[in-house]
C-alpha cells in the first residue's frame, strides 16, 4: 500500500536531478519516506536521492519497492500547473501507479524492479575539502568551462576554490576566495572531470541555494544539496585521469 500527495514542482525537481543521470530507478519506499540510489551505464556517476515523510503533505505505506521509468514520470509531472499537488496511489492488484494531476488522471506502468540494475555501494570516502557555494554560482561556473573544454579541474589552493579548463587555443580559470563562499574546509584538493557530466548534474543544482562539494587529490567529487528542506541528493563523479 502506497498513497502520498506532494507539490508536484518539488517532487519533479526531485525526478529531474536523478533523471539526468539515469533512465530508470528502484524506489524503495518504507515510513521515513522514498529513497534510491543509482550508478549511470558508463559507471562513472553515481546518485542518490532520499525524499523525507515530511516532504509530503500526505503519506501513508508499507514498505515496499517498486521500479519506475523516470522519463514518463516526469512527462506526467510536467502537466502539473505551478503551486498544484500531485496524488500517488499504487494499484496493487495491476502494480501500476496511479498519478492525479489537478483533473488529470494517469495510470503508469511500473518495472519489476528485478529487472532494474542493482543499487551500487556508494563508497565511504573522507575528502579533506569542503566547498559550500550558491548552486547558480557553481551552475554559471560550468557553462563557462564548457565554452573552453570538455574537462575541468576542480580543487582547492590553501583558503581559494578553483577551477580550472584548458582547451587547444582557450583557457579559463576561476578563483572564488574563503571569503566570498559560504562555506569552506581548507585540503589539498585538486582532481579533473567531465564537464558533460558536471553539465547535466548542474541543471538540478543550480537551483539549489546551498551546494557543497567534497574534493580531494584524483578522488571522486561528492556533491550534497537539498531540495526544500526534506529532500537530499547527492552525486558522486568519478575523476578523469590527468594528461601531462
Amino acid at each position: 500500500m502506497f498513497k502520498a500527495v506532494i507539490n508536484a514542482e518539488t517532487l519533479r525537481d526531485a525526478i529531474e536531478a536523478v533523471s539526468s543521470l539515469v533512465d530508470e530507478v528502484k524506489f524503495s519506499i518504507s515510513e521515513k519516506g522514498v529513497e534510491l540510489k543509482a550508478v549511470d551505464p558508463a559507471n562513472v556517476a553515481m546518485v542518490s536521492l532520499k525524499i523525507g515523510a515530511e516532504a509530503f503533505e500526505f503519506f501513508k505505506t508499507t514498505p515496499g519497492e517498486i521500479g519506475v521509468d523516470l522519463v514518463r514520470l516526469t512527462d506526467v509531472l510536467s502537466m502539473a500547473d505551478k503551486g498544484e499537488n500531485v496524488q500517488l496511489e499504487l494499484d496493487e492488484e495491476s502494480r501500476k501507479l496511479k498519478i492525479g494531476v489537478g483533473s488529470l488522471s494517469y495510470t503508469l506502468s511500473l518495472i519489476d524492479p528485478s529487472a532494474i540494475r542493482k543499487e551500487p555501494r556508494i563508497p565511504e570516502l573522507d575528502l579533506p575539502a569542503h566547498v559550500t557555494l550558491h548552486g547558480s554560482e557553481l551552475r554559471r561556473a560550468v557553462k563557462a568551462a564548457e565554452k573552453v573544454s570538455d574537462h575541468v579541474v576542480l580543487g582547492v589552493s590553501d583558503d581559494v576554490f578553483f577551477m580550472e579548463a584548458k582547451g587547444e587555443i582557450d583557457s579559463l580559470r576561476l578563483n572564488i576566495p574563503s571569503t566570498e563562499l559560504l562555506g569552506l574546509k581548507p585540503g589539498e584538493a585538486r582532481s579533473l572531470f567531465s564537464l558533460d557530466y558536471l553539465e547535466d548534474m548542474s541543471k538540478s543544482i543550480g537551483k539549489a541555494q546551498e551546494v557543497t562539494l567534497e574534493l580531494g587529490m584524483d578522488y571522486p567529487l561528492r556533491v550534497g544539496f537539498k531540495i526544500g528542506q526534506a529532500i537530499e541528493v547527492n552525486y558522486l563523479l568519478a575523476p578523469r585521469i590527468e594528461q601531462e
